[in-house]
């Protein structure tokens, strides 16, 4: 059995959520778990509107260049299985709340991540 992949994504730059987003497909497509935490504003990963991420415009650059979108590779780790988690205070942090999150994303704490990561590999981006 192969260990837990947990990724925890700590601001709210487009380039980093994206990468984190490769990651976590990457992972669950080889039989990987993925837990994914958006941490601080971090959280606007998770959310149903995610152009509030710095450097969201770069998302248009990448599908010309070939690259897979910000929404595709979300939809592909939610539809692969992996456990979404908002950070509380990243939400509140960002001026959110949980209704602006994506569908299955669960609001938790810190603790709650690292309870979910165990002994898994824990990939700060």
């Amino acid at each position: 059995m192969s260990r837990i992949l947990a990724i925890t994504l700590a601001d709210d730059s487009f380039p980093r959520a994206h990468h984190a987003l490769v990651m976590a497909a990457g992972a669950l497509s080889i039989g990987r778990s993925v837990v994914f935490f958006g941490g601080g504003l971090g959280v606007q990963a998770l959310c149903r509107e995610w152009r509030g991420l710095a450097g969201s415009n770069f998302d248009a650059v990448l599908q010309e260049r070939g690259v897979a979108s910000f929404e595709m590779l979300r939809e592909a780790v939610f539809e692969l299985g992996a456990e979404m988690l908002a950070c509380e205070s990243g939400l509140r942090a960002a001026g959110l709340d949980a209704e602006a999150l994506c569908m299955g994303v669960e609001v938790c704490g810190v603790t709650r991540f690292l309870e979910r990561a165990g002994d898994g590999q824990i990939l700060a981006i």
